[in-house]
């Protein structure tokens, strides 16, 4: 395994960690920040925006570059917008280093995969972007709850700085490991996205992940005020929490795309977005319950992420039917959909929390997620009109 995957990795870890650390620190910030929790909440959503802009625009304009060249460039923008972050004067520069972070995200996550494959033999491409992936894994499993025991301790700024420092480090690994001839694929052109996000199937899979994702985000973003504040976990509890959580979400992930892969995108995406929409009603009711508020989060993690593999795998499927000389384009507009997705669903979420109140947000997630499971329906019926189609014209 060549050294550099492991840059990839750590880079993938501290990524991961600055995303989803903002959960566990909502309630600490927004006191500190005198701030009400849903405009904390802001700092996913505009986060997540700046992932959805960056995976597919800044891609195709950094497209002619040197791959290790946007790498090192999308890091130090990463590393940057954490120190910022760790500095921010006011809640506003904050905003402003999310949004620069969250560019960097969706920059990386695009040319991650190209990357990896290029450090390996073809046969080994699979596993290489597995590698990378589990540095994004590990940071749900121990990156967030440590990010947020940090910040419980030290404050939310530690915390910044502290995945800052290890950016720093893997943006050096990446320097030194990383060989600069990688493998360049034919740059993307943005009107060739734009041809992708015309096709209504295509369109169809990306407002099923849009709408699926983002269901779970309009609870979960508001998951720590609501252990602290309704089910009466104290800061510590809620660290472990967000540690089991991260802990069903990895096993969630693995069971999804083995499900995917045994029943077929539709019928697993239906099993989970159910799974998932149920869940969600669910702790609507038990929040109340310490107990029951807990084994029900760690369900909720099983089905929060089985999707992932699914969903993309059904784009990648549709995309080699329909636009097959754009299936990098519409894989990456699907990672883009994702962080729309947690972006209306965080921001939804706080205007119910403003309008409303924070155990609002379970249920009417799971609404949305309905929402998700008629449409997959939808999808599953065209695929068999076509299908059908197909067999009448060849007959």
């Amino acid at each position: 395994m060549p050294l550099a995957l492991l840059a990839l990795a750590l880079s993938a870890f501290a990524i991961g960690t600055t995303e989803f650390v903002i959960v566990g620190l909502l309630p600490i910030m927004a006191e500190d920040l005198n701030i009400t929790i849903p405009s904390a909440g802001l700092l996913v959503s505009l986060y997540a925006l700046g992932v959805a802009i960056g995976a597919p625009v800044l891609t195709a304009l950094t497209g002619r570059w040197n791959r290790k060249t946007v790498l090192l460039s999308v890091m130090a923008l990463f590393v940057l917008g954490n120190l910022v972050a760790w500095q921010a004067p006011t809640f506003e520069a904050l905003i402003i280093a999310r949004v620069l972070t969250g560019l960097a995200h969706g920059v990386f996550f695009s040319i991650g995969s190209t990357i990896a494959t290029g450090l390996v033999p073809k046969d080994k491409g699979a596993s290489a972007i597995a590698i990378m992936f589990t540095g994004l894994t590990v940071a749900l499993v121990t990156g967030v709850p440590l990010g947020t025991y940090i910040g419980q301790y030290w404050g939310w700024e530690a915390t910044f700085l502290t995945v800052s420092v290890l950016g720093l480090i893997a943006l050096v690994g990446s320097a030194l490991l990383v060989p600069k001839d990688l493998p360049q694929s034919k740059p993307v052109s943005v009107m060739k996205q734009f041809k992708v996000l015309a096709h209504p199937r295509l369109l169809l899979v990306y407002a099923i992940t849009a709408i699926g994702y983002g269901g779970t985000f309009v609870a979960f973003t508001y998951l720590a005020p609501i252990l602290k504040s309704v089910s009466g976990f104290g800061d510590n509890a809620i660290g472990v929490i967000l540690l089991v959580y991260g802990v069903s979400v990895a096993i969630g992930n693995i069971w999804g795309g083995k499900l995917a892969d045994r029943l077929g995108p539709i019928k697993a995406l239906t099993i989970i977005f159910a799974g998932l929409a149920a869940v969600l009603i669910t702790f609507s009711v038990t929040a109340v319950h310490p107990v029951a508020a807990v084994i029900t989060i760690l369900i909720w993690g099983g089905f929060a992420f089985g999707n992932v593999p699914g969903l993309q795998i059904y784009v990648v499927n549709l995309a080699e039917k329909y636009t097959p000389d754009s299936v990098d384009v519409a894989s990456g507009l699907n990672i883009a959909a994702f962080n729309v997705g947690i972006a209306l669903g965080a921001f939804g979420g706080g205007i119910i929390v403003e309008e409303y109140t924070m155990m609002d947000t379970p249920w009417v997630g799971g609404l949305i997620v309905i929402v998700a499971i008629a449409l997959t329906r939808l999808s599953g019926s065209l695929d068999n009109k076509q299908k059908q189609l197909n067999i009448n014209e060849s007959a």
